[in-house]
């Protein structure tokens, strides 16, 4: 089958396809439960082989904070430690409803074909159409945060947002906070909205959550892949194969399962070294990374991940000080690990940010429009996929 998710009202993303191809094991999950798992260029692509040959996840905890799960799919079933509560539960759909745990299925089998002995806990914070509550006082992202970091979570993977106006949720950010206070690794989609309005995303727009773009074959940016300076490091987004809700594997698109491979990777580091602070594996995921021309660059942050280089650095991390220091003035850039210059900005690529106003009409029409997009805005809600 196909599944369809919508660009605009409610998904920033590309629409399921159906893999045609031969069923081969990934890596070297358990037999038992991924056999038939197809293979996809990413494996090649981020060293996965050689990384497996250090660890494969052992004794790291992720949690997916996703649309729910089908925890019987091949892909998926005997491996999920605890599926959680449903924080997003107004819809009063249930599991094994059409349309809950399409998107959450697929992430949990990404996660899971990069580190397939990690142990895994879900919890549903927002449903398949991929409506994002912003309510006041409602915030199920982050009472799944609370609740990864209640249950052990190492590292959380979220592969979800919404775009800049009126998304930056104080309990959403708050809950971040203390996650990473509590040595929580996060990472989340930076979203899929470069080839058109370009927007921000939350929460990988906050400065705790290591923001995820997608790359294509040859490492670089996917031509939906949201350009923001924010970005910290890119994974493969393109012809993911995931697992399909319906059974079998489908091949997607989107920052979503780069999130997830690259929250996978997160958790082969954590398993070499179950010491690294949230500081020392962002540090580490950019260093060893595959870098732009020009080194970090808003396209795709710091590159695309090394997985091999990346599990190898874990083993002998530099010491990163984060305590809070105060500013003097006399400093070029922002603090390590990133290195963004705070004056200059990189150089963009000019189709990403087109917006095809014209000039008819002045600045009158650029008000109008800009208060008509305001409005539009409000009115609904995005999550990366």
């Amino acid at each position: 089958m196909t599944a369809r998710f919508i660009r605009h009202s409610a998904v920033t993303g590309a629409a399921l396809t159906v893999l045609m191809g031969t069923a081969l094991s990934w890596g070297a999950p358990p037999a038992s439960a991924a056999e038939n798992a197809p293979v996809s260029w990413e494996s090649a692509a981020l060293g996965l082989p050689t990384a497996h040959t250090l660890n494969q996840g052992e004794g790291v905890t992720v949690a997916v904070l996703d649309s729910g799960i089908d925890p019987d799919h091949p892909a998926l079933k005997g491996r999920v430690a605890k599926v959680g509560p449903d924080f997003y539960d107004s819809d009063g759909l249930r599991p094994g409803d059409d349309g809950y745990g399409v998107h959450g299925t697929a992430m949990v089998s990404d996660v899971l074909k990069v580190a397939p002995k990690a142990k895994i806990i879900t919890a549903r914070v927002i449903d398949d159409s991929h409506e994002y509550k912003f309510e006041r006082g409602l915030s199920p992202v982050g009472d799944g945060i609370d609740y990864a970091v209640a249950n052990g979570a190492d590292v959380i993977s979220m592969s979800l947002g919404g775009d800049v106006v009126n998304r930056m949720q104080g309990e959403d950010l708050a809950a971040a906070a203390r996650a990473v206070q509590k040595g929580v690794t996060l990472l989340a989609a930076a979203g899929n909205s470069g080839d058109e309005g370009n927007e921000g995303n939350f929460p990988a727009g906050y400065a705790n959550v290591i923001s995820v773009a997608a790359t294509k074959q040859g490492g670089q940016r996917a031509d939906f892949s949201t350009v923001r300076t924010h970005n910290t490091i890119a994974a493969p987004g393109v012809g993911i194969v995931s697992a399909d809700k319906e059974g079998g594997y489908s091949a997607i698109n989107g920052t979503s399962p780069a999130t997830a491979i690259a929250a996978g990777v997160t958790a082969l580091m954590l398993a070499e070294n179950p010491d690294l602070t949230p500081a020392q594996t962002r540090a580490i995921l950019m260093r060893t990374a595959d870098h732009p021309a020009g080194g970090h660059d808003p396209l795709v942050g710091a590159g695309q991940i090394n997985a091999a280089a990346a599990v190898r650095a874990a083993a002998n991390p530099s010491k990163i000080d984060t305590e809070p220091k105060p500013y003097k003035g006399d400093v070029k850039h922002f603090a390590s690990p990133t290195g963004t210059d705070k004056i200059s900005h990189p150089a963009m690529e000019t189709g990403v940010l087109a917006t095809g106003l014209g000039a008819v009409g002045g600045g009158l029409l650029l008000v109008v429009c800009g208060g008509l997009l305001l409005f539009r805005r409000s009115k609904r809600q995005r999550v990366a996929v």
